[in-house]
Parts: structure tokens; sequence; C-alpha cells
């Protein structure tokens, strides 16, 4: 069914096809703003760095990337790594001391579902995963599920928030809440804030103001800023020296940093610019979508659009038409639903490709909406948009 569908609208969009493939030959990745790929002009960067060893301390481009982050961030130190698990793994377990004890996490969060474990084999803690009332973890959830029981429990040491999470913004105001109470009961706050830059882009809030509520924080330069590779953890002088320890100990010491660093440096100082049009694009993408009928299952505050097309068409027959058409790569593991996500190499031509081919899809083949599936389970979408999720993701 699906092929004799292709062969039906090749001929209505192969002209089309055509002349936005020889301007874009490339295949333009929306299913994560990790897709991003080197340029050019990143090598270059690359070659001009230093090449000292930073199990050391030693090199210069590594050394000026992790000041610079620890400023934005509004802390004293910074420790760049190879990965968003590490530096969450580290920042939790420089705040941790003595078994046993526990970390209160979000349970769509990325520390609960995929970093292995970590704090578990890392840390020796246990970990509680809340489901919140509302969108993101506040002061009652805390309340609700913090373990004080000091004779039977592993008493909660740390809070630890992820902004964005699912691409969908944590506000100032409630973080300031949740940091103030996590204080008062004596817990470190540690944030996984791997694409903080969105949020800050979105809200025009400085990254330091949500950096001063937490004792630890994680970025990632790979998700959205579009590095080759790196996150980096930060906090106090102390917390990173004994960091850059535990970072030898989990085996990730690494010698000739100099390249990843600069070029990290680099996306941060010239890509973070380009998100603001980043996420208008994902809106104008977003509202183009809505008008066809489909639904988003989250708010759509940053880059990513969690879409239920509503039975309109086959998520699986637009993800192939988009490829085959107009080499745009959607994810497709669910046949309604998914989760599309933009970053700074998705131009509007592309955005403007894939709203022509939707709407040409959807007056050739689409049906009325089908809203009996309105309660849609958005782990089908993507593995950490629900609770119930057991999948794997990247």
């Amino acid at each position: 069914m699906l092929l004799s569908l292709l062969s039906r609208q090749r001929g209505s969009l192969r002209g089309y096809a055509r002349s936005f493939a020889t301007l874009q030959p490339a295949v333009h990745d929306i299913t994560s703003d990790t897709a991003t790929r080197p340029t050019d002009a990143m090598f270059d960067v690359m070659k001009s760095a230093t090449k000292e060893d930073d199990v050391f301390g030693m090199d210069t481009s590594t050394n000026e990337l992790e000041a610079h982050v620890a400023k934005l961030l509004g802390h004293e130190a910074a420790l760049f790594c190879a990965s968003g698990s590490m530096t969450n793994q580290i920042g939790l377990r420089v705040n941790l001391h003595q078994p046993p004890h526990s970390v209160l996490v979000d349970v769509r969060s990325h520390i609960n579902l995929y970093e292995c474990g970590g704090l578990a084999y890392h840390s020796q803690a246990s970990l509680t995963a809340v489901q919140p009332k509302g969108a993101h973890l506040d002061v009652a959830d805390i309340e609700a599920n913090a373990i004080k029981d000091d004779l039977c429990g592993a008493l909660t040491k740390i809070v630890a928030v992820e902004n964005t999470l699912n691409g969908t913004i944590m506000p100032l105001e409630q973080l300031e809440r949740v940091s103030a109470y996590a204080r008062q009961q004596g817990y470190k706050v540690h944030m996984d804030g791997a694409r903080i830059w969105e949020a800050s882009v979105a809200t025009g809030i400085p990254l330091a103001e949500y950096g001063r509520l937490c004792d630890t924080v994680s970025v990632c330069v790979s998700k959205g800023i579009g590095a080759p590779i790196g996150s980096l953890v930060v906090g106090g002088h102390e917390q990173m020296r004994k960091a850059r320890h535990l970072r030898k100990l989990m085996g990730g010491g690494w010698r000739q940093t100099g390249g990843l660093a600069a070029v990290a440096h680099h996306c941060i100082d010239n890509v973070i610019p380009t998100m603001k049009a980043t996420q208008q694009r994902t809106q104008r993408l977003w509202q183009g979508l809505e008008a066809l009928g489909m639904r988003t299952l989250l708010p759509v505050d940053t880059n990513m659009i969690f879409i239920d097309t509503c039975g309109i068409i086959s998520l699986k027959f637009w993800a192939d038409s988009l490829l085959t058409h107009g080499n745009i790569k959607m994810d497709a593991s669910d046949d309604r639903a998914s989760r599309i996500v933009l970053h700074h190499q998705i131009t509007d031509q592309v955005v403007d490709c894939m709203l022509d081919l939707t709407r040409q899809l959807v007056r050739d083949h689409g049906k009325a909406p089908d809203h009996r599936n309105d309660d849609l389970d958005i782990s089908k979408v993507y593995p950490s948009a629900s609770a119930s999720s057991n999948s794997s993701s990247t």
C-alpha cells in the first residue's frame, strides 16, 4: 500500500523535489540537534588550537573554554568532558559524600532514563524518580517525595532538575523556589542543563541567572550548539578539582583536547546567536502543521515539536515522502507521532520544503482527524517524554 501511494504521488512531487535537491543535496536530519555536521570552518579552528595535555590541566585552548563557560554560568570553574552523561555523573558525585544517600529527579530525566544506572555504579546512590504534578519539578513534588527517614531510608542529598526538558523550559521563578527550598533543607541542587542555552535564548534570561541557583550544572556543546563532541560541568574551584580526579577515575582523562575545546568555544560564540532564528523556524513549522489539523503533545518552547498527526496521514508515509522528495530525515518509530528537532543547519528553505510537501500529501492523501487517541502515550514519540518509557534513546 505504501509503495503504491508513493508511486502515485511521485509524478506530482518530482519537479519540486528535483529543484530543491539541486540546491540542497545533503540529507537534512530533524531527528535530533545532535545530528549537526562539523563544518570546514570548525576544522580550521581546530588546526589553530593548542596541543598540550589536559589530564594535567596544561592545555590553553581547553583552559580558556572552561573559564569562559564557568563565567557564562556564574560559577568559579568548569571541566571539559566527553559526554553529558559523564558531566552529570561527575556533577552529582562531587556533591555526595557517604552512602546511604539518594538523589531526587524528574522521572522523565536523562539522569533517570539514559545514564545506565550511573548513580548506583559511580556514587552508590539510590534514585527517587518523581512524576511532577505540573510540567517540571516544584517544591510540592520534592516535599512529598524526599527521603527523610534516617533509620531505614537513604536520605535525599541532591535535587536534580533538567532544563530544558523535552524542549520545554523550567521557569526561572520555579527554579528559584526549588533552589531556595532545597538549600533550606540542606540539599544540593544539580542541573542537567544540556540545552540550557535554548532556555536562555528563548527567555532572554542570562545563563548566570540559572546557574547561580545550582551547586553544579552540566552543559552540552554538541546539542544545538553544533560542536562535534563534549560537555562541561561547572561549579566551585574545589568541586572542579575533585571533578578532575573523578574524570580520571571514570576513564575520562583525555590528552590533547585543544582542538575539541577550541571548536566548542567557536560554536558557543557563533551558533548560540543563531538559536533565536532556529526557534522562530520551529514556531513557523509548528504553526504550518497545526493549520493542517495536527497537534503538539508538549508546548513548543524552543527547538522541539512533539507532533501528533491525529491520523490525518500515516507518519511513516510522511517520513518516507520527506526523505524521498526533500532529503529530509524524520523519525518514524511510531506511525502517528514523532519528535521533530531543528538546529542551526536546518534553514528556512528546508522548513519551506517540508511544509510544501506536507501540504501536498495532506491534500492528496489526507483523512479526517482522528481524536479517539488523544491520550496518546508520548513514550511512543520519544522515550524521555513519558514516565512509562523503557525504551532506549539517543
